[in-house]
């Protein structure tokens, strides 16, 4: 790969904690103009392996290329080739929203018209605008969400990062984010989707990857993850429940269903 291309690139990537395996050998690819949907149980490895790709965890073992560069060697490039949208994000409460957004600005050496007009741009868009001289303690958990949105796509970074994109927003503001990944991947970009919504997946991924136990159980398309699963002509729940051996749920869902005896 090139110091020009847009994605990810990860090799046998492992992550222990004492005797625990997080992460277990993980392999996947991501490219220029996809959405990549990452899905998997509790505790399967998700948001680990997002803090390793974010640069935030180093691994135990194991290669990350993120835009052509490598992580361990080239960590500022990478990281500034990134926009990473945690599910939990920290903001400074002292500062106003648009200090805030100054300041991502000023760590990304965004030059100040396009900070000018991006930020702008997208704090309008997320009904914002009027909070933006605001003290961010004052926020809501759904406004900082957004404004941790507005900061990473007003950076135009080749490559997004997000975990559990849609938690917190109101449905305008999911449908608004939904069409922002699209339009960054129709640009050439690449979105790192991590969620437990499998509705959202299924609706915007191009593939998906399912990991379980800290390895990659599955990775393709919906019609690949189909054929794997052997169950022809279903959506995502049903491929996900079985290729994870939680279809007995349904059993479980049939049980309660059943009207108790008296």
């Amino acid at each position: 790969m090139t110091a020009t291309t847009t994605g990810i690139v990860i090799e046998e990537l492992s992550k222990r904690f004492g005797n625990y395996a997080a992460v277990d050998g993980v392999s996947l690819t991501v490219a220029g103009g996809e959405i990549f949907g990452f899905l998997g149980p509790n505790g399967a490895g998700k948001t680990t392996t997002i803090k390793m790709l974010a640069g935030l965890l180093k691994p135990d073992a194991g290669r990350i290329e993120i835009n052509g560069r490598d992580l361990a060697r080239e960590p500022e490039a990478c990281k500034q080739g990134t926009g990473y949208i945690p599910d939990r994000p920290y903001l400074y409460e002292k500062l106003t929203g648009w200090e805030f957004l100054q300041f991502m600005a000023s760590l990304y050496q965004l030059p100040p018209e396009r900070f000018a007009h991006n930020g702008q741009r997208l704090l309008k868009l997320f009904d914002l605008d009027d909070w933006r001289h605001h003290l961010i303690e004052s926020y809501s958990h759904g406004m900082r969400q957004k404004l941790i949105m507005t900061g990473a796509f007003m950076l135009e970074p080749p490559l997004i990062v997000v975990d559990e994109p849609m938690v917190g927003l109101d449905p305008k503001s999911a449908r608004i984010v939904k069409e922002l990944f699209k339009q960054h991947a129709r640009a050439g970009g690449a979105v790192f989707l991590s969620t437990h919504s499998l509705e959202i997946a299924e609706e915007l991924c191009d593939r998906i990857a399912i990991i379980q136990n800290g390895r990659i159980r599955a990775t393709g398309n919906l019609d690949s993850l189909r054929g794997e699963a052997r169950l022809e002509g279903s959506g995502l729940e049903d491929i996900f429940l079985e290729l994870t051996g939680a279809y007995e749920l349904h059993e479980v869902i049939a049980a309660l269903r059943e009207p108790h005896a008296k």
